[in-house]
């Protein structure tokens, strides 16, 4: 069923603020106008249409096959292109005619299998099934439902199966979602590799051995990756196969829905990483030609595939597309308990060129106009409308490097709806700084450019690293700074050479910076915070199917000969620090220095300063920062994280009335090379900004 548009639709009610509060975005005001008459329009058909936006994305319990109070089996499709529609399995001895579908309006089909005299239903839990298409050119195709609720592989097969999931006793949650977070401190994980041994690991083995040592960490929120089943373990789950399945090669769906529940026991708030930019090809246990056409959820043509990834480009325009979409997010949070999402892929959603061969420079110009994709688009804002209006206390994340403006706005203004957007730039520029400059060329100025050039208003989450760096074929921050050596010096009883004191205290000058200085939230990727050794290769061909590198090595922080202890420890205690003085949840950072020639950078966040000493081997007795009284509350440079121990503790400072950097007060410390220190104000003087 097309959706009709309106002639007239209102103008976004808060359009107004948004251009005030940015006088550049006036002349794309009809833009601003169009996309959300699209996004009213499509609301409004919903509603008119469907009963409502409620009931349209609870699709879920409707569509595939569900079992129904009385014992009935009650099984829905969309299969426009199919000439008729049987249901298959285990129960009817794979007969591939005895259960046929109804044909209804709309590519709709519908069956209703009674139940037994007995009352039990004749498609018992378990069982295995298949929807049988018999396709405009006569061929029958066996199909997983794309609404199917649990899909497995056999050892001996290439191809998954659709098993029945409906359980006599589902799991019951225990704990309710945590409250909605101020400080965001993410921990980006993969249930597959969150084991030392090389095999793949469970959601049992993350329930009972990780999210403990998340919660020791202080990170307050698990950023789940590879949850929707995909078939071909190496895409990192960026190849998803079925949508409503969560992924058996780690367990079940109560071991996942278990590992949730532990997870808010733990005030530990759950994000999935949701990919709704595209599809995986497989035709076989995929959604790609369910009806047998290359049209069913994707556009047809080359249109339908995206040139870099293989994979097959959702029609966002289709209203049975919108349904399945919705409804997925809506099963996620309801059967499931994920407080929210991050949706990756969004730059390729955002735009017909996918952001192939296409740089973002920052003019105005490359986010507006007929380049851009109005649908996915309005597929988006209708998301993130839907979901802060069902469950307002959810979170939702665009993986967007592009930089569209308003993206993190609320639908009202005419923007996205999402909370926070990836700071995408920031791990790039890490990267740039290490590989191409010598220590003593680093530009202090073009760091705090980096870390702080973000759009107003509108939340980003700063990292130094994710997943991405960690891929075969690039390198971590860590492997970077110290190379080789990793492999051989990384025992405290072996001496503590030059490029490993380095790559140690940069690793945490680095984190540390971009946690408080570059965003409103902050991503680590499992693994990362202690600087894992070597890189994330999934088994596969070329590889002989090692899973020797697709694991993490957690044990090599609990050895106290290793140093790796030393930046687990660093991690741990700065996460704790913004846990106790929310600098995520406070205002921009106030820049009090940028010094080139001392590789200096100051500056004041949540009422602590943060100093920075870059430079690779000046130290400064006598270094004027503009403060009152102060204390160390974090010294990078102490013993517990394998730091020189230069800084004493236990002195008090005391400032004199010299003005220094725009603050009336000021004081000399000492700022040893490489070391960064985060100081309490203590005794700010009434009415001081600082």
């Amino acid at each position: 069923m097309a959706a009709a548009v309106c002639v007239r639709s209102p103008l976004p009610p808060k359009l107004p603020q948004l251009l005030e509060r940015d006088p550049y975005l006036a002349p794309f005001e009809t833009d601003f106008q169009r996309r959300y008459s699209l996004f009213y329009n499509h609301l409004k058909n919903i509603e008119e249409n469907e009963g409502g936006l409620d009931k349209f994305s609870k699709s879920y319990k409707t569509f595939g096959v569900n079992q129904l109070a009385d014992g009935g089996i009650y099984c829905k499709e969309w299969a426009p292109g199919a000439e008729a529609v049987f249901l298959a399995g285990d129960f009817n001895d794979w007969n591939p005619f005895s259960h046929p579908y109804k044909k209804m309006e709309y590519g709709k089909w519908e069956l209703l299998i009674p139940p037994g005299q007995d009352g039990c239903p004749l498609v018992p839990h378990g069982s295995r099934l298949k929807v049988v298409i018999r396709a405009q050119n006569g061929d029958l195709l066996y199909r997983i439902s794309p609404w199917a609720r649990y899909v497995i592989r056999d050892e001996d097969k290439v191809n998954y199966d659709w098993v029945h999931w409906n359980p006599p006793q589902s799991y019951v949650h225990k704990h309710p979602s945590p409250r909605r977070l101020k400080s965001l401190r993410i921990y980006e994980s993969h249930v597959g590799i969150a084991s030392p041994e090389g095999k793949v690991a469970s959601y049992k083995n993350f329930t009972y051995n990780v999210l403990p040592r998340i919660k020791d960490l202080g990170y307050n929120c698990v950023q789940l990756m590879a949850i929707m089943e995909h078939a071909y373990y190496a895409s990192f789950g960026y190849q998803v196969t079925s949508f409503f399945a969560a992924s058996s090669r780690y367990g079940t769906p109560d071991d996942l829905k278990e590992m949730i529940d532990v997870a808010h026991s733990m005030g530990i708030t759950v994000l999935l990483d949701v990919v709704h930019s595209h599809a995986s090809k497989n035709s076989e246990d995929g959604l790609n030609k369910f009806d047998g056409t290359d049209s069913c959820f994707f556009h047809s043509g080359p249109k339908g595939t995206h040139q870099l990834w293989d994979s097959r480009l959702f029609d966002y325009a289709n209203w049975e597309v919108l349904r399945f979409l919705l409804s997925n997010l809506r099963m996620w949070i309801e059967d499931y308990r994920f407080d929210g999402f991050r949706f990756d892929g969004v730059t390729s959603m955002l735009y017909h060129h996918h952001g192939i061969g296409t740089g973002f420079s920052g003019d105005y110009n490359e986010y507006f106009g007929l380049h851009v994709d109005e649908d996915a688009l309005c597929y988006l804002m209708l998301a993130n409308h839907m979901i802060k209006f069902l469950h307002p206390e959810c979170i939702t994340i665009a993986e967007d490097v592009s930089g569209m403006p308003a993206l993190c706005r609320p639908v009202e203004e005419g923007g996205g709806g999402f909370d926070y957007r990836l700071a995408m730039a920031i791990p790039d520029k890490w990267i740039q700084i290490i590989k191409e400059l010598k220590d003593e060329d680093w530009n202090m100025g073009n760091i705090v450019h980096t870390l702080t050039n973000r759009r107003y208003e509108e939340k980003y989450i700063a990292y130094a690293e994710s997943h991405d760096q960690a891929l075969v074929g690039d390198k971590t921050l860590a492997f970077r700074l110290m190379d080789a050596e990793m492999y051989t010096n990384m025992s405290v009883l072996s001496p503590l050479t030059a490029v490993i004191d380095r790559g140690i205290q940069l690793h945490k000058m680095i984190r540390l910076i971009t946690h408080a200085l570059g965003g409103e939230s902050y991503l680590n990727f499992m693994g990362n915070e202690f600087g894992h050794p070597e890189w994330l290769d999934f088994p596969r061909i070329g590889n002989n199917e090692s899973y020797h590198y697709a694991r993490r090595q957690f044990n090599l922080t609990e050895d106290h000969l290793l140093r790796y202890r030393f930046l687990n420890a660093f991690d741990r205690d700065m996460n704790k620090l913004e846990e106790r003085f929310g600098w995520l949840a406070s205002p921009p950072a106030y820049v009090s220095e940028k010094h080139e020639a001392n590789k200096v950078i100051a500056f004041e966040r949540a009422g602590l300063l943060f100093v920075f000493n870059f430079h690779p081997y000046q130290s400064y007795v006598d270094y004027r920062v503009a403060i009152f009284k102060y204390k160390i509350l974090l010294d990078s440079d102490d013993g517990e994280y394998g730091g020189h121990q230069r800084l004493d503790h236990s002195t008090e400072y005391f400032s004199e009335e010299y003005p220094h950097n725009y603050r009336p007060n000021s004081l000399l410390v000492y700022i040893p090379s490489r070391v960064a220190v985060v100081l309490q104000n203590v005794d700010v003087p009434k009415g001081s900004s600082l």
